[in-house]
This record gives C-alpha cells, sequence and structure tokens, in this order.
C-alpha cells in the first residue's frame, strides 16, 4: 500500500469513527435535546426566505446527497431531507441548512436575519449554492444579506489546507454543475468554516430524475466532474457531523479541533 492510499484510508476511517461516535453521543442525549438532528442523522435541509419555495430540477438533490452519504459512509442521514424557513424557530432544531437559488432573493427580513444570526451563534453551518454561478446574481445578493446577519464576519477564500477539502475524502478543489474558482471561500469562527459559499452549484450537479438520470449537465468534465461534487458534498456532510453544534448539548467539540488541526 502506497503511502498516498495509507493516508486516505487513515483519513476515511478517522471521519468514519467521528461520524458514528456523533450518532452514537445523540442517541444518548435526553429526547427534548437536539443535536445533530433527529436520532443523529444528518439532513440537508433547504432553507427558504421570503416567499421563495423548492421547486424545479433541483428537488432530489438534498435525498441524493444523503443517499451517497449512507453508501459511502454509512453515516445516518435523512433521505427524505425537510425545508425550513429563516424566521422559523425550527432553524434552530439541527446544525445545518443550505441557501440556493438562481435570482437575487429579496432582502432578509427582521425576523430571518435574526433567526438566522442566532442559528450561526448557536454553531450551525450555512452552505450558500449559487445555482446559477455563470450571472453570479444569487451569490452576490446572498453575500449582501448574511453582512447583514453577521456585519463582523469576512469571507475567505479556502482550499485544500481547510477541513471541508479533507473530512472524508482528499480533494483537490472544489467543482459542482460547473468547475467553477478551485476555492470555496467561507466565513470562519474559531478558524472553522460557518458560512461557506459556493460559486459551483452544487446541488445541480446532484440532481437525478426519478428514472435516475441526471436533468443538468455538468461541464467541463461530465461523469467524472459529478462524481468529485458527490465527494464535495460527502466531505460537507461529514465536517457538520463532526462540528460543535450548541455547546451545552454536545459533548465532543474536541472531535472538530482534531481534525482541523490534522496534516492532509
Amino acid at each position: 500500500m502506497s503511502k498516498e492510499e495509507r493516508v486516505s484510508r487513515r483519513e476515511a476511517i478517522s471521519a468514519l469513527g467521528c461520524a458514528l461516535s456523533a450518532a452514537g453521543i445523540a442517541a444518548l442525549l435526553p429526547q427534548k435535546a437536539w443535536a445533530f438532528g433527529e436520532e443523529g442523522a444528518f439532513n440537508p435541509r433547504i432553507l427558504l426566505t421570503g416567499t421563495a419555495r423548492w421547486e424545479g430540477v433541483r428537488t432530489s438533490a438534498p435525498g441524493r446527497w444523503s443517499e451517497e452519504l449512507v453508501r459511502r459512509t454509512s453515516a445516518p442521514a435523512r433521505l427524505s431531507p425537510t425545508t425550513v424557513r429563516a424566521d422559523n424557530p425550527a432553524l434552530l432544531a439541527e446544525p445545518f441548512a443550505i441557501w440556493g437559488g438562481e435570482d437575487a432573493p429579496p432582502p432578509l427580513t427582521e425576523r430571518e436575519t435574526l433567526g438566522l444570526r442566532r442559528f450561526l451563534a448557536l454553531g450551525g453551518v450555512l452552505l450558500v449554492d449559487d445555482f446559477a454561478p455563470e450571472s453570479g446574481a444569487f451569490g452576490k445578493a446572498a453575500r449582501r444579506e448574511i453582512a447583514k446577519v453577521l456585519p463582523d464576519g469576512s469571507a475567505i477564500p479556502i482550499g485544500t489546507e481547510n477541513v471541508l477539502f479533507r473530512s472524508f475524502y482528499l480533494l483537490r478543489r472544489a467543482v459542482g454543475r460547473i468547475e467553477g474558482p478551485p476555492k470555496l471561500e467561507a466565513i470562519l469562527r474559531g478558524g472553522i468554516p460557518q458560512v461557506v459559499f459556493s460559486s459551483h452549484d452544487l446541488l445541480g450537479a446532484l440532481a437525478r430524475s426519478a428514472s435516475g438520470t441526471h436533468p443538468l449537465v455538468v461541464v467541463p468534465d461530465g461523469e467524472v466532474q459529478r462524481e468529485l461534487a458527490s465527494r464535495l458534498a460527502v466531505n460537507v456532510a461529514m465536517f457538520v457531523l463532526c462540528s460543535n453544534y450548541k455547546d451545552d448539548q454536545v459533548h465532543a467539540p474536541f472531535l472538530m479541533r482534531r481534525r482541523a488541526t490534522e496534516s492532509p
């Protein structure tokens, strides 16, 4: 076995152990406590703001995300992910949400801003996925609104040095439906990604019809790139399963700190 294979295997085993440990911790908590979602399962929830509805070709993507996580790692995931509104207290029940779109969203209301601020203050992770990075309308507007939520936060590029690129797979760059920039951008808290900005349309790469076909073409590298996008999605999920959410309810914050300092 080569050095690279040993490193990859060590990372995979460590990441899987982290996810399973998180699930075990959640199972031991009182039922009224919320941690890592219901029964410790990863839930790629879609965040809705304003009058937005979750519809279109990407509606299958969150379920596919969960399926890939379970198939590749055996970590728990909801196979029928949910949606949540930014001003709904249910946003605080689980540590992850995806805010995506093609067009510029309307400004967040005061209640939506406060809801997202509380979610992030508790340690939640928000993925902002631009479905039309060719125009960048959604991404630009979303950044403007996030700046209201976290006025002291500033996004910086993150790449292979960051835990998101090595929480399960060792990735060289970020990709989605389009290749996009090699790095993601993120607002960090304590060195850990809290709001992650993708200009790649990750959900577009994951979308799959009931017949098993993919409704959106991945460019420029087709199915090879789609596979790499799936790996990025798995990495994000493993990062979420091992991150610290609601410090008073999750008892393994050292796991994320340890992973953040490991060498790739």
